[in-house]
């Protein structure tokens, strides 16, 4: 009896390991690049950025992920950047 107790706990803990390690996963940083000119004003910009991230370590997708927000060449702050 004892070793088929021991036989169904090591089998429910072979199935829930997979959700208690993907649970546990820590969220990736996300990293913000505002700027106020247009998306198409400076296209080098982002890349530049990105290129200066991934000289310190972090990859856009695989450690960091990047939020791209331009204003579009209006610096009032009336306009929601996009």
């Amino acid at each position: 009896m004892s070793s088929r107790r021991e036989f169904i706990t090591l089998l429910g803990g072979a199935v829930a390991w997979p959700l208690v390690a993907r649970a546990e996963q820590p969220a990736m940083p996300m990293v913000g690049f505002l700027n106020t000119l247009g998306q198409n004003d400076r296209p080098n910009l982002p890349a530049a950025f990105r290129r200066g991230l991934g000289e310190t370590g972090y990859v856009d997708g695989r450690n960091v992920a990047i939020e791209y927000r331009f204003a579009e060449n209006c610096s009032t702050g009336r306009h929601r950047a996009r």
